[in-house]
């Protein structure tokens, strides 16, 4: 048996729509193996589909089919700690484990850029499959088949607090709050700031995190799907975070706060516990690995 362990993923981090993600130490994991019938659970008694209609499976499928292999069956144990339905990439990380574990049966025969491209056309988008990957920070496109991405390490100046509220919010109805044009000052808007957060997690500007995650493509419109939801904006600012912005689709809300500031977890859960009380931070950081493949027999 093969487990294959993946990092949760923040897609956008504002102003990055569908090309900047980062990878974050939360993990799913999945153990495999071939067997002849479809077995299927979940260690925490998740709600997963147990048939061919799991997400795992049918990528697992999907590269038995590209090599030309057929797929007995499969047994699969779902240990989830990345919640569905936030935004967190939990279905990236059903995806890359689908993946990864079949590639891992089958003994290797994709490299892992046919991994990365084959991930982002199964999502439609690179954003959180490629830094599930690769780990880090990756600004990724899609294009000709292709992922083009850059995944470079952040300075070591920022600890995440991921605002986690107790009901979901849907991708599809996420996406579908969206306009169908923006006006061009909107698209310069979002550029700017896409360049300067690069920039600045990189080099350890933190300074420049306020103004960097502002968007206008996705979180205007979002917000609304999402109670309480610029509430909580303001008040992870007012304590003291660099920068927030919405988690992939929402409705996590994400804050990137100074490694210096010790306390700020803790006035977090003081504050929310009282004043929202549906929502519970979490304190995160990056991770720098990206998916592992290891044998558990």
């Amino acid at each position: 048996m093969i487990t294959v362990t993946v990092p949760a993923t923040s897609a956008n981090m504002g102003p990055g729509f569908d090309s900047i993600g980062i990878a974050l130490n939360l993990y799913n994991r999945f153990s495999m193996e071939e067997c002849d019938c479809i077995d299927i659970s979940a260690t925490g008694g998740e709600r997963i589909p147990n048939d061919e209609t799991n997400l795992v499976y049918q990528c697992a499928k999907r590269v038995y089919d590209i090599c030309g292999k057929p797929m007995p069956g499969l047994r699969l144990i779902e240990d989830c700690s990345i919640p569905q339905t936030r935004g967190l990439g939990s279905s990236s990380a059903c995806t890359v484990a689908g993946l990864l574990g079949a590639n891992a049966l089958l003994g290797g025969p994709l490299h892992q850029e046919n991994i990365i491209d084959l991930a982002a056309a199964i999502e439609g988008h690179p954003d959180n499959s490629t830094p599930a990957i690769l780990g880090g920070f990756c600004t990724a496109l899609l294009e000709y088949g292709k992922v083009w991405s850059v995944r470079v390490p952040i300075a070591d100046k920022v600890d995440f607090v991921a605002f986690i509220p107790n009901f979901e919010l849907s991708t599809e109805k996420a996406r579908g709050a969206l306009p169908k044009t923006i006006p061009h000052h909107d698209a310069v808007f979002n550029l700017s700031r896409a360049a300067l957060l690069t920039g600045s997690l990189v080099t350890g500007d933190l300074h420049n995190l306020r103004v960097a995650v502002g968007d206008c493509l996705h979180q205007p419109y979002r917000f609304g799907l999402i109670p309480n939801g610029e509430e909580v904006v303001r008040s992870a600012k007012g304590l003291g975070a660099l920068g927030a912005f919405l988690s992939g689709a929402g409705p996590t809300i994400i804050t990137m706060v100074d490694k210096e500031d010790k306390t700020y977890y803790s006035r977090a859960c003081m504050y929310f516990a009282d004043r929202f009380p549906d929502w519970t931070p979490v304190l995160l950081a990056c991770d720098e690995v990206g998916a592992t493949v290891t044998q558990t027999e």
